[in-house]
């Protein structure tokens, strides 16, 4: 294990070497790869969507490269090296499982707010003054609105039942149709978007989740009924594209 870890530590040297390197990623810096690595981490989420593992292999290695890659820059410039990100994590997952590796007893149950506590503990740590500190800006924007909403609840400020959500969700509705130019509806669709984030966590459910999966559904209805057409879809009446909409939703509950 550690023999194929230094040899892929040994090669991203090598691609950084400054006289015999590879041209493209001597170029790069932090910034510049990072769009690659939120890409890798998706393509390792997509793999495991679509039960290949023999693709999950190759993305998980692909997602370590960008973890290597980034610890090589950082110890060129004098931060930090890969040992040190191994040893980061390694001392976090120990500090917060002090029941498995410490001496802490705790109760069955109330895992979540035991971990939370935890991760709380390591923010105010680090200088935290907010409740929604350290939540990335980087994340999914609808990640992130659950996220925050999360974050909000923990001191109280949430709804105590689905009720207060719903109502939200349609007030915000209301405003969008009522917004009188495009600034107002930028505005106003976020907060239907963000309220319907805090309808569907008041049910329990993930929103990214959820929309993963309706994403999925649409694609796959409307790919069979770009099958069934027996022209392009474009050719096609609205009342058309309906009926075939309506067949493969048939189609699907008869299968």
């Amino acid at each position: 294990m550690s023999g194929q870890l230094d040899r892929l530590l040994r090669i991203m040297a090598t691609l950084r070497d400054p006289v015999n390197g590879c041209e493209w990623d001597r170029a790069q810096r932090f910034e510049t790869i990072v769009p690659h690595t939120i890409e890798e981490a998706y393509e390792v989420a997509d793999a495991v969507a679509r039960g290949d593992l023999e693709d999950l292999r190759d993305e998980l290695g692909d997602l370590l490269f960008q973890v290597v890659f980034q610890g090589r820059i950082a110890e060129e410039a004098g931060h930090f090296d890969f040992n040190d990100i191994a040893a980061a994590i390694a001392d976090k997952l120990e500090a917060r499982h002090p029941h498995i590796f410490g001496d802490a007893q705790w109760a069955t149950g109330m895992r979540e707010e035991r971990w939370e506590a935890i991760k709380a503990q390591e923010r105010a740590a680090k200088g935290a003054e907010s409740a929604l500190d350290g939540v990335a800006m980087a994340l999914p924007a609808l990640s992130r609105a659950e996220k925050l909403q999360k974050r909000a609840a923990r001191v109280g400020f949430d709804w105590p039942d689905t009720a207060g959500p719903r109502a939200k969700v349609v007030e915000e509705m209301d405003e969008l149709e009522q917004a009188k130019d495009h600034a107002e509806r930028l505005d106003e669709a976020g907060d239907l978007l963000f309220s319907a984030v805090n309808l569907v966590r008041a049910h329990g459910i993930s929103a990214e989740e959820a929309l993963r999966a309706a994403n999925a559904k649409f694609e796959r209805r409307f790919r069979a009924m770009e099958d069934h057409a027996e022209e392009p879809l474009a050719n096609l009446t609205v009342e058309d594209q309906e009926d075939l909409w309506r067949r493969v939703k048939r189609d699907e509950r008869g299968s």
